[in-house]
């Protein structure tokens, strides 16, 4: 019995303890930000916001308790004039240094910082992943993606958001999706519905359908979200999710939806990740959705559209990809895909996830990509990237119809001072890249390997080309090459702060990888090995910022 009350009681002091170090404040909102510390060396506890004792965010956050490695921030502008509850359940140190303001923590010094990539895209604070959600509507494209606005290391899943006009120049707008009972907001896409088969357009823009996962400890569940204001807000569906297909496979990893609009059956497809592979659906109104057909040996972020070959829009194929960049070429019949070729890869190093827009106007054409840059972006109070938007086209090989992937036309928008050179042997263009004076660049040319099987170009003293002819080996990956007999190889690199991108044979294959720190001593590109080098164009690049 004494036992058992001295539990009782250490409870209870457990329990008042608890209570005493929590933290609660009030704050009535007058400004568009709530600023909030970090410090990398506490543990993620809850951070909750109330409004009239119903919770209006809820997230994890390591809260500064002394030093503040660096500041993320809250958008509240929606709840300017309500007072908001804000509660933690330890009294740090930080709690009573989160403020408001109409400006983000930092902000004079925002795409100003000594790391930040200069014409990749992004995120002002906080970690990204998978680009989500693209599609253009009205002039604008849409990049929605994976968000944690609350630390540089993933988690608290957002659907985070920007704009732009030109593929190249973005506006970051508020997170468009919040976690909800139903869970984290993974990833998924966006399309327009044009004829309103949803019935949710309610004024004379049209409506914009967001399909996501929500992720929750037990299951990934598909739901659909939608916008009447040009994609500024959404409104979830009252009766998600739409799809709860993980008893049907015993699994919870279901998830990752792609939609679009199929002209000869009109109704929409959704092309989804489960069971190893990637599932089809359809549907008259996004609502309701009929399972069709599975094609397996895929994992995550699928992808399902149509190109033309060589550019004959007679002649087209449909291409099936994941997120690791492998790819199956085939037919598409409104309910199943007929595999013909592959699987294929076209890409290889940072590259995952990448996603293409989805209502680009026919008077376009182009299948556009944005991947997921998996690059630590060192001492910044933001981590990982996009990469740089691609053209995707399939043409004709030697080995049979393959996926291209190349840099878009805009990119031209940020050409500053070029140089340009007809023919130059390994030691010429060794002395004439030292005349280039930026660490931003666009470059072009042919290699053509005069002896042995082996060329690099190094950058700052490191290799972000290595080729090997004879054992068929680019930047550690197995490629041929397209005419390999021929020992001329036409490269495609982007250089930024952070990153280099290399295109091989016009984007039939490319890597993507960190920029590595400067070797001591070294700046700016070299070359190894018996080569000459064939119309090599360098442009200085322009930030997008």
């Amino acid at each position: 019995m004494k036992t058992t009350l001295l539990i009782f009681l250490s409870l209870i002091l457990t329990f008042t303890n608890l209570q005493a170090q929590s933290a609660k404040r009030y704050i009535k909102i007058t400004r568009t930000y709530l600023n909030l510390p970090v410090q990398m060396s506490q543990e993620r506890q809850i951070m909750k916001f109330l409004i009239n004792n119903d919770t209006i965010r809820v997230f994890d956050i390591r809260l500064s308790n002394g030093d503040t490695d660096y500041w993320v921030f809250a958008d509240v502008s929606e709840h300017i004039g309500k007072e908001i509850t804000i509660t933690y359940p330890q009294k740090v140190a930080g709690f009573d240094k989160i403020y408001q303001s109409d400006e983000i923590a930092g902000f004079d010094s925002l795409y100003k910082e000594k790391n930040r990539p200069r014409f990749h895209f992004t995120t002002r604070r906080g970690w990204n992943n998978d680009p989500n959600g693209l599609v253009y509507y009205d002039g604008e494209y849409h990049l929605f993606y994976q968000h944690n606005p609350y630390e540089i290391f993933w988690g608290n899943m957002h659907w985070g958001h920007a704009i732009s006009n030109d593929l190249i120049h973005w506006k970051e707008l508020p997170d468009a999706l919040y976690p909800d009972k139903l869970g984290t907001m993974f990833s998924g896409s966006a399309a327009v519905d044009f004829n309103n088969s949803s019935g949710f357009q309610s004024g004379t823009e049209k409506v914009i359908i967001a399909a996501y996962t929500a992720d929750s400890k037990e299951k990934e569940v598909q739901c659909i979200a939608y916008s009447n204001d040009r994609g500024r807000t959404f409104t979830k569906y009252k009766d998600n999710p739409v799809i709860d297909s993980g008893k049907k496979w015993h699994t919870k990893n279901t998830r990752d939806p792609q939609i679009f609009w199929y002209k000869p059956t009109k109704k929409w497809i959704m092309v989804l990740f489960e069971n190893n592979g990637n599932s089809i659906y359809t549907s008259p109104d996004l609502k309701n959705w009929t399972y069709e057909s599975h094609v397996g040996g895929f994992h995550e972020c699928p992808q399902l559209f149509e190109l033309p070959v060589d550019g004959d829009k007679t002649n087209k194929k449909w291409v099936m990809y994941g997120a690791s960049g492998t790819y199956m070429i085939g037919d598409f019949n409104g309910k199943s895909f007929q595999v013909e070729g592959g699987k294929y890869r076209y890409t290889a190093g940072a590259l995952y996830a990448a996603q293409t827009y989805n209502d680009i106007p026919e008077s376009d054409g182009r299948r556009i990509q944005i991947g997921w840059g998996r690059i630590t972006q060192r001492n910044m109070p933001f981590n990982q990237m996009m990469l740089f938007p691609t053209e995707l086209t399939l043409r004709t090989t030697r080995e049979g119809i393959r996926l291209f992937s190349e840099p878009v036309a805009e990119i031209t928008k940020l050409h500053g001072k070029e140089y340009k050179w007809p023919k130059l042997s390994k030691d010429q263009a060794d002395k004439a890249v030292k005349s280039v004076d930026s660490d931003l660049l666009h470059v072009k040319m042919k290699v053509k390997v005069v002896q042995g099987g082996h060329f690099k170009i190094l950058l700052d003293g490191n290799t972000i080309v290595d080729y090997d002819f004879n054992f068929n080996k680019f930047n550690g990956n197995f490629y041929g090459g397209d005419r390999i007999e021929n020992l001329t190889i036409p490269l495609e690199l982007l250089i930024d702060r952070t990153s280099v991108e290399v295109f091989v044979d016009h984007g039939r294959f490319s890597t993507s990888a960190l920029r590595e720190v400067p070797k001591a001593g070294m700046r700016g590109l070299g070359f190894s090995g018996a080569i000459d080098i064939y119309d090599l164009e360098i442009y200085e690049m322009k930030s997008v910022w």
